[in-house]
């Protein structure tokens, strides 16, 4: 696992330290609203040219050659432009991966999203953060713990994140309010859902940090939630499950957060009650057993200093210059890349050895194949054919 002292958040170089001009911003965002441009590609294709405006002027021909009927292009600039505006308009902001005030330890992980939208206090997703999350159908005492556990936390300097749900995840916010929390809503930032949680969000807009990777407008869809998880686990340290079932959402989260290298943590409960299996399976896993906010803050201080690898290099597309620029792949190597794939994730490595190409030449296959809705990459560099 892979964590960081709390007071070197700041000096850590995962991305150039810039200002981004509305300008880029809107070409960030025109590139990210495209349909089968995933995070993982975003990076990529931002890596092969350089540039948000440059990858977005190679769309239609890379799509093309990855054997798409009807060439790949973005959404049309005034339409971004007006969610751009809008979003200005409510008071938030575009948050890009090359902005100064991206979160550092969301921009760590691979499938990082590339433009968040931010209503609030962005500065909080520059602090020590710690995600609580549990059960909707949380019972009394799970809520009371969860809003006594935010509160303590808060109090020792931490930020709570959570996703704004009904149960855990609310009373988190509701005991966080007056040290700083942040909500990842799975929608639009201006869709609220629950719509009960209505006051609660003006409260954490006024006081914290709402944060959105999904367009203005978006009603949450089943994906939206998992894609939601990763950003509340991504901006955190930790990750603590109060009371969740064995299906539960918040068991994604914590698997989520394992996979990013942070730490998982969990209150046990009765064996009698269904929401307890969650958290039980967890710790038998390995997960550190909470009590109560010291328990939480003596596991962040055991990780101070113990990185398990050093901080990654800023990424080289920041410098606005391409430094990959991918050789043209002859147009059967497609099909036969494609054929050595499933729904089942493989490695690039695997395919590598598999299709006895040149690393380069995979690369824009992959690309191709993606923006052309055929397959798609995954964290931990991995890839499957696209379920239609």
């Amino acid at each position: 696992m892979i964590f960081w002292e709390n007071d070197m958040l700041q000096d850590l170089n995962f991305k150039a330290k810039q200002e981004v001009s509305d300008a880029e911003k809107l070409a960030w965002l025109r590139l990210a609203r495209t349909d089968t441009v995933g995070p993982v590609t975003f990076r990529k294709l931002i890596e092969s040219f350089g540039s948000a405006l440059a990858a977005l002027e190679a769309l239609p021909e890379l799509s093309k050659r990855g054997g798409r009927k009807k060439p790949l292009t973005p959404p049309p600039a005034h339409i971004v432009e007006r969610e751009f505006r809008a979003l200005q308009k409510m008071g938030g902001q575009i948050v890009t991966l090359a902005c100064s005030d991206y979160p550092p330890l969301l921009a760590a992980c691979e499938d990082a999203p590339p433009v968040l939208s931010v209503l609030g206090d962005p500065a909080l997703m520059q602090k020590p953060c710690t995600a609580l999350v549990g059960a909707r159908n949380a019972s009394i005492n799970g809520r009371k713990l969860a809003e006594k556990l935010a509160r303590d936390l808060g109090a020792a300097g931490q930020v709570i994140v959570s996703g704004l749900a009904r149960g855990i995840d609310t009373a988190a916010h509701k005991g966080a309010l007056e040290n700083g929390t942040i909500a990842v809503v799975a929608g639009g930032i201006d869709v609220i859902y629950p719509e009960e949680n209505a006051g609660l969000y003006e409260q954490i807009r006024e006081k914290g940090c709402i944060v959105a990777e999904s367009p203005l407008g978006q009603k949450p869809f089943a994906q939206s939630f998992p894609r939601r998880n990763r950003i509340v686990s991504g901006l955190s340290a930790a990750t603590v499950i109060i009371e969740a079932t064995m299906r539960s959402g918040s068991l994604i989260t914590a698997r989520l957060a394992g996979e990013q290298g942070r730490e998982v943590l969990a209150v046990p409960g009765s064996p009698f009650d269904p929401r307890a299996a969650g958290p039980n399976a967890l710790i038998r896993d390995g997960a550190v057993l909470i009590r109560g906010a010291d328990d939480v803050l003596e596991a962040l201080r055991s990780l101070s200093g113990h990185m398990l690898r050093e901080p990654t290099a800023a990424p080289a597309f920041f410098t606005q210059e391409p430094v990959f620029t991918g050789e043209e792949a002859p147009a059967n190597l497609h099909d036969t890349v494609v054929s050595h794939l499933s729904f089942t994730p493989i490695t690039v490595d695997e395919l590598l050895r598999a299709c006895h190409v040149t690393i380069p030449v995979l690369q824009t296959i992959l690309l191709e194949l993606e923006l052309a809705g055929r397959i798609k990459r995954l964290p931990g560099n991995r890839v499957s054919l696209l379920e239609e």
